[in-house]
């Protein structure tokens, strides 16, 4: 996939009536209908800030929730509209519809320096099917499509990808930061490439591993999904987390980097308990003396001190996913080491994936890091190598 895109800088939107592809699936109180993080609202403010002080008149739309296409009250953008007017000082209207006569008729009355939002994408059947009728209605309102929604540029959405049929479409800055960011590690990495790979699943990780094992020098393996490679080595795992069927292919994942030179690292002790829960029960073995009825729920001080050495001297870090049950503060050491580890590096470090972005928020790291991505399944198969239908939409950035 190309990653060099054009932005908004590349174009002139003086004038203009430009629809913004905002990710604003921001989570709300069940019981008041409050934001209570607004963390994605304030991503955003750069790219609408650049596109009204440049004399654009702003559309911004997005999705929030999963209506399925059913107008649902409770997932109405009224709290984002206002959270954005109170961020920008400044009205921000809000349509009562996504492309019916309201928004047809806001989105004329629009000038230039002013800005309005559409009510969520997705009570509109036709946002997640792409359907080229809704694409082309959203598209008659707008000269400019902007998108900067990265979290949602892997499905193929009329907002996303359909629209781009209908006008000239660019990025926002916090896409192009993204393909900056993770696109330059992809492409051109600096060595040694150290990529540290955890969570729960090895199915979630075989096509990410796959690709790395062409491009990193090193992979570290943590989470529960080490369980499974663990048993591919023959160890026995107690009742720790298994996929039966993926045995073969961590069998064959190893086997593939011993072919290509890539340094394969496993834990070496676990910290285990009886239950699955957060619990004082907690002691930690070497990982081929798991008990039988014990469950490990994070790696051991040993091994957070093989990665931590491991990790030091590398050019670039991508980290995917936590290292144990985080949740759990008995069994969070390995993540939180393996946290501050990665932002103390001179390095290219990218942390990508829900998980791991939650786990360096929460330690107040974000600042440290080079890149965290603010796309969980976009962020995933973008590692994979897959095209993502969202940015390979967009005008390319001629050389």
């Amino acid at each position: 996939m190309k990653y060099d895109k054009q932005t908004v800088r590349d174009i002139d939107v003086s004038g203009k009536k430009v629809i913004l592809r905002c990710d604003f699936n921001v989570p709300l109180d069940k019981e008041t209908g409050k934001i209570t993080d607004d963390k994605r609202i304030r991503e955003s403010l750069p790219t609408i800030r650049y596109l009204l002080e440049n004399g654009a008149a702003v559309i911004a739309c997005s999705h929030l929730g999963k209506p399925k296409g059913e107008i649902k009250p409770e997932l109405s953008l009224k709290p984002v509209a206002a959270r954005l007017g109170e961020l920008l000082n400044m009205p921000v209207a809000i349509a009562s519809d996504v492309v019916g006569p309201d928004a047809q008729a806001k989105a004329a009355a629009l000038k230039p320096g002013e800005l309005m939002l559409l009510e969520n994408l997705r009570f509109e059947k036709g946002e997640e099917k792409n359907d080229p009728d809704f694409a082309k209605a959203l598209a008659s309102m707008a000269d400019v499509f902007v998108s900067d929604a990265f979290g949602t540029v892997h499905r193929a959405h009329a907002s996303t990808a359909g629209i781009t049929a209908y006008l000239p479409a660019v990025s926002g800055f916090l896409i192009q930061k993204e393909l900056t960011n993770m696109g330059g590690a992809m492409e051109n990495p600096k060595r040694p490439m150290v990529v540290v790979f955890g969570g729960a699943k090895v199915s979630d990780k075989i096509n990410m591993i796959n690709n790395f094992l062409t491009k990193a020098d090193k992979i570290l393996i943590g989470g529960g999904m080490a369980f499974t490679f663990l048993k591919a080595c023959g160890y026995g795992i107690g009742t720790s987390l298994l996929e039966e069927d993926r045995i073969e292919v961590a069998r064959e994942l190893m086997e593939t980097a011993k072919e290509k030179g890539v340094k394969f690292v496993l834990p070496v002790d676990v910290a285990i308990t009886e239950k699955f829960e957060d619990t004082d029960n907690r002691r930690e073995v070497a990982a081929d003396a798991i008990p039988d009825d014990c469950m490990g729920l994070d790696i051991g001080a040993k091994t957070i001190a093989l990665f931590e050495s491991e990790l030091e001297g590398a050019g670039t870090v991508i980290w995917n996913g936590p290292m144990g049950v985080f949740e759990f503060k008995a069994f969070s050491a390995g993540t939180d080491a393996v946290a501050k580890k990665i932002a103390s590096l001179d390095a290219v470090t990218i942390v990508g994936g829900g998980e791991s972005a939650s786990a360096v928020g929460r330690l107040g790291l974000e600042e440290k890091m080079t890149h965290v991505s603010t796309g969980g399944g976009a962020s995933l198969e973008f590692f994979e190598g897959k095209e993502l239908p969202g940015i390979a939409a967009l005008m390319d950035r001629q050389a």
